[in-house]
């Protein structure tokens, strides 16, 4: 298959974005960014605040139409697909704030992350009966049995969300992301807000979804800390703009990098996460 534009080819990266601009009113919330996502690995997007991050998972996600540029997923151009047909493809999402039904259980959340591949009619749902039931009783054993054993929330499966911590909640909304089967996770600071136990968790889950599942992972993060430890590779943005790309290690001591995040007086003395 012939290379893209960013000069990757479609069997290295599952997910590319081409030359993506986007402005609202005049103002350039992306600008010319591209970057290509590969297949298994957990690649973070960090920059200051209004860098444009959310924009990028946004565009992904087909909230937002970017003015220019298109966004590929496993070889098929996505950029006007509508959004309500994202998740069916395998893209799954969480959010910088938690979008969770409050009034409902743990269980009946995460439940409704599948609906885009439930097979039952209108007809045998209305009635609960055969096809139906058979689906729901597959569904509630396999989220028991995978879902909430890998990030331990048994002892809150009957809760109502809204008595819920705050952590906790973010962990039952990852939970509803994974039962949409996704090949590609998008995740919107999920560690925000969590102290620091809290956030090793989060960390663990997130590595063990990437490594016993496969499932392929897009970061956003401030926690520096977490952002160097788990990713496999980090897109850095400042103003709507890519600065810098690379491992870790890389992205630790790039001057831009630092300058962005510390400011030009610091850049001869300070490294980002040291």
């Amino acid at each position: 298959m012939s290379p893209s534009k960013t000069g990757t080819s479609f069997e290295e990266h599952q997910l590319i974005l081409e030359d993506i601009t986007l402005t609202f009113g005049g103002i350039n919330a992306l600008s010319g960014v591209s970057t290509g996502v590969k297949k298994g690995e957990i690649f973070a997007i960090i920059g200051p605040n209004g860098a444009g991050k959310t924009c990028i998972l946004n565009c992904i996600n087909r909230f937002y139409h970017p003015e220019q540029g298109r966004i590929l997923f496993e070889g098929r151009e996505i950029t006007r697909i509508k959004p309500h047909h994202i998740a069916g493809l395998g893209i799954a999402r969480t959010f910088q704030n938690v979008e969770l039904f409050g009034h409902m259980t743990v269980l009946d959340n995460i439940k409704l992350g599948r609906h885009v591949h439930l097979q039952s009619g209108f007809f045998s749902g209305g009635l609960y009966y055969g096809k139906t039931r058979r689906e729901e009783i597959a569904l509630r054993q396999e989220i028991e049995e995978t879902i909430i054993d890998l990030l331990e929330i048994e002892a809150i499966r009957k809760r109502t969300v809204h008595t819920l911590p705050y952590g906790l909640q973010k962990r039952v909304e990852l939970a509803r992301a994974l039962a949409m089967k996704p090949k590609l996770l998008l995740l919107d600071e999920p560690a925000t807000g969590m102290n620091l136990e809290e956030t090793e968790d989060m960390a663990r889950f997130i590595l063990d979804l990437n490594e016993e599942w496969g499932v392929t992972i897009i970061l956003i993060e401030h926690d520096m800390g977490m952002v160097m430890d788990i990713s496999d590779r980090i897109c850095v943005l400042d103003f709507g703009r890519k600065i810098a790309e690379g491992k870790p290690e890389e992205i630790r001591h790039n001057p831009q990098v630092i300058q962005a995040y510390l400011g030009e007086e610091t850049l001869a003395y300070s490294r980002l996460g040291a």
